[in-house]
């Protein structure tokens, strides 16, 4: 079967071409896209060669991980649905995680049309609203995870690291559940998308001195959504006893975190990552219920066979960006 898929061919080389995909089986559904939504971070990091698998880091001696069908994640129409597929029929729009692919370096790939999937990797969207609203919501399932992992009450300080995407989401489940947040970033026109809490611009503000001026060393959450391990053991001297850490970001081979000094608080680290069913559903839910805002952080909408020009925008950060659209 022939499809055609956004394709990273080298590092730092992007081509919209014709693949290659296995046949259809009988427990397989085949969807026909609509959108994707580009996952910045993840996706760059393939792009640019820095992991081979998941979160796995590129290490010195490993293959290239190329070519590979970038993405994760997107909304679409059923086309087809196996025999022995129940639940799924064709005309329905849904989300789908990753389709099967032959000739690449990943069996698998997100940005693919069209994309032939197993039931447990796809979700049908409720009616009535926008599917675009769904197309991240694998990376929105890592946001709500982050921001209902730990332990809070009412009116505790959480703080959370990152202004891209899954801090933002991160931060609004947070507020959702009554944390006071603070949103540390770099970015004003992405700190002023989150209005449920306070912001810090950590290129104009020490983030942890205005973490103890408001707080002092009460805080209870924090989250990690930039893979900073500096960041990380810096809010050490924020937490309050038994509080917790949340470890969302990508820390390649620079990970090493030491583990002495959250222990004289008795601080929990999670260690999120990944997609689990159960999270998708509830996701998917609070989404539709407006508790997670998704579109309002879309900043560009490409054509995908602009999708070269998409990535160039995203690496180059020639002008502010955040959520990028493809639309096939």
């Amino acid at each position: 079967m022939k499809a055609n898929a956004v394709v990273f061919t080298a590092r730092n080389e992007v081509v919209y071409q014709e693949v290659d995909c296995p046949d259809p089986g009988a427990d397989d559904i085949v969807v026909e896209l609509t959108h994707s939504w580009i996952s910045n971070g993840t996706e760059g990091s393939f792009l640019r060669g820095e992991r081979i698998a998941g979160d796995t880091p590129y290490q010195d001696g490993d293959p290239d991980p190329f070519p590979i069908v970038a993405g994760y994640q997107k909304v679409g129409t059923v086309m087809s649905v196996g025999p022995e597929v129940d639940g799924f029929e064709v005309g329905e729009t849904v989300f789908a995680t990753m389709g099967a692919v032959n000739g690449m370096f990943s069996p698998r790939g997100g940005q693919i049309s069209p994309s032939i999937g197993k039931a447990g990797g796809i979700w049908k969207l409720p009616s009535g609203h926008d599917p675009v609203k769904f197309s991240g919501l694998v990376l929105m399932q890592v946001g709500y995870n982050c921001g209902a992992r730990p332990p809070v009450e009412q009116g505790e300080p959480a703080i959370v690291i990152g202004d891209g995407m899954v801090g933002q989401w991160a931060a609004q489940i947070l507020a959702w559940r009554g944390a006071d947040v603070m949103l540390v970033g770099r970015h004003p026109d992405r700190l002023e998308k989150f209005t449920q809490g306070i912001c810090v611009n950590a290129h104009e503000t020490d983030w942890v001195q205005t973490a103890l001026d408001r707080y002092g060393k009460i805080v209870q959450v924090c989250v990690d959504t930039v893979g900073s391990v500096s960041a990380v053991e810096a809010s050490y001297a924020l937490m309050r006893k038994y509080g917790h850490i949340v470890s969302a970001g990508f820390y390649g081979t620079e990970d090493q975190l030491r583990l002495q000094p959250p222990r004289y608080g008795e601080l929990s680290i999670d260690l999120v990552s990944g997609w689990a069913p159960d999270r998708m559903d509830k996701t998917l839910e609070l989404i539709a219920e407006g508790v997670l805002k998704t579109v309002e952080l879309i900043t560009h909408r490409f054509p995908v066979d602009q999708a070269a020009e998409a990535w160039d925008l995203i690496e180059s950060k020639r002008e502010p960006v955040l959520g990028v659209i493809l639309e096939w």
